[in-house]
């Protein structure tokens, strides 16, 4: 409004500094349709009922032609009215006035716009617990390198992190929503957007279902649907069940381990489209390495997650013994890991001895925690399992076999064919004989062979039909 304030002001200086019209003139005054009262007349003199020009009904309503009378115009809802005899220099001082009040106007609307959408963003980045699905979609492309093979589909990975973040970010936010009550009653989660109150559910649940079906229509279309299946699986498998079981059980610690080692098979899947053994070994790393991770969280965290009503195995363990032995078991279950990552082909024998040595310093630390069961132990182990993820999926990348993939079908297909030689010789015998008899035989479906097969996954051997 000053800016108006000011750009009346100007025009009326200058109005007042022109010559003054005669008395037999037409006195017009300037009128102001915001206030709807006159103002001060051009000559100088207060306006008097008599000289001040009548009001008009509209701001657009019209004016008679011989009143001489000019539309000058303002902002912020003032209009002005000056006489017709106006010099050039005073109509063009209130142009001006009123083109920098209508920019000024503008740029008020683009800052309230930039406003709503940082708002909005920072309530969609807290909803989606922006860092934990970052965790998660790395875990999803380091399985998607390991199951490239020599040769990495960039495009392709992009893709898989893309639809695994908005995946994420739905499961996290449909959880934030199932969870206001309890957030609400925690020191560490009560000021995010649902429970202040900066969003609204129906917004939060429009966020979550949007971000959920685009990221798995994004899997199915760009990778394959084994893929976008893992995905909408794991979707349901939080926010359905996990989430709810929080309140229940304190199970929901190792369902909640079985959530976090999906992604880096979704990777691996959305890479190759297939299950193949050592895909496992990332998944279960993640699965064995949640449990000391979350434990520590638990025992850090015992008095929130009793206040916000969560059933963590922490809450009837006061001395922490129980939480302690089951952190160190699950780091002692991830020794062998790097073995078998070598053995199987995945990674080398560095890798190996690297692996071994980065899960025993993880374990010490649990032991030490064992041992001591007190809230600086209890940190260090903590800490000590942030550092573990990304180091051995970092040195899992490093060191792994860029032939890998093609080795393990190439062994494969040698079992195949060995497996379909075995089984052609009683097959052939069998309808031979029957030939002989006059019976006519049909070809069985490979299905018939499944059974046979090293692993249920895999596809069944082929054969040839009787000619």
């Amino acid at each position: 409004m000053w800016r108006s304030s000011l750009g009346f002001s100007s025009a009326r200086r200058l109005l007042s500094s022109s010559p003054s019209p005669s008395p037999s003139t037409h006195h017009s005054s300037f009128y102001c349709v915001a206030t709807r009262r006159p103002l001060q007349s051009l000559s100088g003199s207060p306006s008097s009922p008599s000289a001040a020009a009548p009001p008009p009904s509209h701001p657009n309503s019209s004016v008679p032609a011989n009143s001489g009378v000019g539309f000058i115009g303002g902002a912020d809802g003032v209009r002005a009215f000056a006489s017709s005899s106006s010099s050039p220099a005073t109509v063009t001082a209130a142009a001006a006035a009123a083109a920098f009040d209508v920019s000024s106007l503008a740029s008020l609307r683009a800052r309230e716009a930039v406003d709503v959408a940082r708002h909005y963003g920072r309530c969609y980045w807290e909803l989606s617990k922006a860092r934990l699905s970052l965790l998660v979609v790395a875990t999803s492309g380091t399985g998607f390198v390991l199951g490239s093979g020599s040769v990495v589909d960039i495009p392709g990975l992009c893709w898989t992190c893309g639809g695994t973040m908005m995946v994420a970010a739905a499961a996290n936010s449909l959880n934030q929503v199932f969870e206001i009550k309890n957030d609400a009653k925690m020191k560490r989660t009560k000021q995010r957007p649902l429970p202040s109150g900066r969003i609204s559910v129906p917004h939060a649940v429009a966020w979550a279902s949007s971000a959920g079906v685009v990221g798995t229509a994004l899997l199915a279309y760009k990778t394959n649907a084994l893929a976008a299946g893992f995905a909408a699986s794991n979707l349901i498998l939080y926010a359905f069940v996990y989430t709810p079981l929080k309140q229940i059980h304190p199970v929901n610690t190792w369902v909640g381990a079985i959530v976090g080692a999906i992604p880096p098979l979704l990777g691996w899947v959305a890479a190759s489209g297939e299950i193949s053994l050592n895909s496992m070994i990332l998944p279960a790393a993640l699965y064995f390495w949640q449990i000391p991770h979350f434990m520590a969280l638990a025992h850090l965290c015992r008095n929130d997650y009793a206040a916000g009503g969560f059933k963590m195995l922490s809450l009837g363990d006061a001395l922490g013994q129980r939480t302690s032995l089951v952190a160190l078991r699950n780091c002692l279950y991830m020794v062998p890991l790097g073995y078998l990552a070598y053995d199987w082909g995945l990674a080398t024998g560095w890798f190996c001895l690297e692996s071994t040595v980065l899960t025993l310093a993880i374990s010490a630390t649990a032991f030490s925690f064992y041992r001591d069961r007190t809230m600086q132990k209890a940190r260090r182990m903590f800490h000590a399992s942030l550092l573990y993820l990304p180091v051995f999926m970092s040195g899992l990348i490093f060191h792994r076999l860029l032939d890998s993939h093609q080795d393990l079908s190439r062994s494969h297909s040698l079992k195949y064919n060995e497996l379909s030689s075995s089984l052609e010789t009683p097959l052939e015998e069998n309808g031979s004989s029957k030939r002989k008899k006059g019976f006519r035989t049909q070809a069985q479906p490979p299905v018939a062979y499944a059974s046979y097969a090293p692993f249920p996954f895999l596809p069944a051997p082929s054969y040839a039909g009787p000619h």
